[in-house]
């Protein structure tokens, strides 16, 4: 069982920046394709970032791009989410997520992860 847990969320001035982490731990997560997703008061939640299983591709949402970057370290289990240029709209639950894949690709649809975080908060004050 693959269990995923978020860190490093908290709170930060508009145009900071903020690191966030997800450990993998009950599976090597060099077989898992990962995202970030975020979900805002009173809003569905929605995709931020994608990265395929051996972290060489990886996508974004039109708003983040350029601001945030997702990386993967497979040695440490562990997928980063850092944002830059932060704004008020950024202001989230932040949720890892992984699903096991074989081939190299990655995914960003919500509906396709089996695992999931409890969250981080991010609040970005303008």
């Amino acid at each position: 069982q693959v269990q995923l847990a978020e860190s490093g969320g908290g709170l930060a001035q508009a145009g900071g920046s903020l690191r966030l982490s997800c450990v993998v731990s009950g599976r090597p997560s060099n077989n898992y394709a990962m995202g970030w997703f975020r979900q805002a008061p009173g809003k569905e939640r929605e995709f931020v970032a994608a990265i395929n299983k051996r972290g060489s591709i990886t996508y974004y949402r039109d708003s983040v791009r350029g601001r945030f970057t997702i990386s993967k370290d497979n040695d440490q289990n562990t997928v980063y989410l850092q944002m830059n240029s932060l704004k008020a709209e950024d202001t989230a639950v932040y949720y890892c997520a992984a699903e096991f894949i074989y081939t190299d690709l990655l995914k960003y649809d919500a509906s396709e992860y089996s695992y999931w975080g409890q969250g981080t908060q991010v609040t970005v004050s303008s």
